[in-house]
């Protein structure tokens, strides 16, 4: 057993419903008893955030996620910028960058992973949006109806957990109208008639679902999954399929990979675009410059 090992572990008390103040009572009372330092600080903000991942990092520390992918996300690009090591206590609806992890949902597991599992090097995405600085983002950055449904899901607390990302999905794709959008890869452009575009590095994405099935954290490259405009029941017919990653046989998905992509569209209304269940903003338009994603290869030590 790793002793040496000492933690700082930030807590969204938000994520899963309220559920991660109380996934990290038994992780840090292990950790405890193994002898490892142990400090538990509850998110006091973004702006906050950044200081306490600074002091963490400077000690020594291993920083530690516990809540959702969001709050993973933003703790993987302060971590990544200050040369840190980063451990993950899954607490969120979606938790999936820790599935692609294989964090295990056992505490007893978890506490055993911080304290003796391998650091390995991960990749990272930046995501850059008109004058906005560039923002690190874990599991993937995608745009259309499912960053719709990310938003549904954001108001959809009154559901079961297990419920509100296909309720979101379904609502999303019952609304959803396509929009015209411009993916240049690795500046190969094409243009696509589409419901969404998923630019992941990691397979899932939405609490399970298997979006980009061969996209692995360590490959330096993007897999880039453009599903095409599609009768609104074969889109929720085809849903399922997702899960399992079998959508991209389907004859209306288009996979690309690169390392630079830049995307933009244009719609009726706004096509809003998210990463790691957050919102980042709308895509711009066909005729303004591009939103870009890069991959950063090796850019955040995690433990798996």
């Amino acid at each position: 057993m790793n002793a040496q090992r000492n933690f700082t572990l930030l807590v969204n008390p938000a994520s899963g419903g309220g559920a991660a103040p109380g996934a990290v009572v038994p992780v840090a009372q292990q950790l405890r008893e193994a002898g490892a330092r142990v400090d538990v600080t509850y998110s006091p903000g973004p702006k906050a955030m950044d200081a306490l991942v600074g002091a963490a990092v400077d000690r020594g520390d291993v920083v530690v996620s516990v809540g959702g992918d969001g709050m993973l996300s933003s703790l993987a690009g302060a971590v990544s910028l200050r040369g840190g090591t980063l451990g993950l206590l899954p607490a969120g609806r979606g938790n999936d960058f820790a599935r692609m992890l294989g964090v295990p949902d056992d505490p007893a597991q978890q506490a055993r992973l911080l304290l003796e599992g391998v650091v390995r090097r991960v990749d990272l995405l930046c995501f850059t949006l008109g004058d906005e600085g560039p923002r690190r983002v874990a599991g993937s950055v995608y745009s259309g109806v499912d960053a719709r449904a990310g938003q549904i899901v954001d108001r959809a607390h009154w559901l079961p957990t297990q419920l509100q990302y296909p309720y979101a999905a379904l609502r999303a794709l019952a609304t959803y109208t396509p929009a015209r959008f411009r993916v240049s890869v690795d500046g190969e452009a094409r243009d696509y008639a589409a419901a969404n575009v998923v630019i992941a590095n990691s397979a899932f994405y939405g609490k399970g679902m298997k979006i980009a099935p061969h996209a692995t954290l360590d490959d330096g490259l993007l897999d880039v999954i453009v599903i095409e405009a599609a009768g609104k029941l074969d889109l929720m017919r085809s849903l399922p399929k997702v899960y399992d990653g079998r959508h991209i046989e389907l004859d209306q998905v288009t996979v690309l990979r690169g390392r630079r992509i830049e995307i933009s569209a244009d719609a009726r209304v706004p096509v809003p675009v998210g990463g790691d269940g957050e919102l980042l903003g709308v895509l711009p338009g066909l005729s303004a410059e591009p939103a870009v994603v890069e991959i950063l290869p090796s850019a955040l030590a995690v433990i798996a």
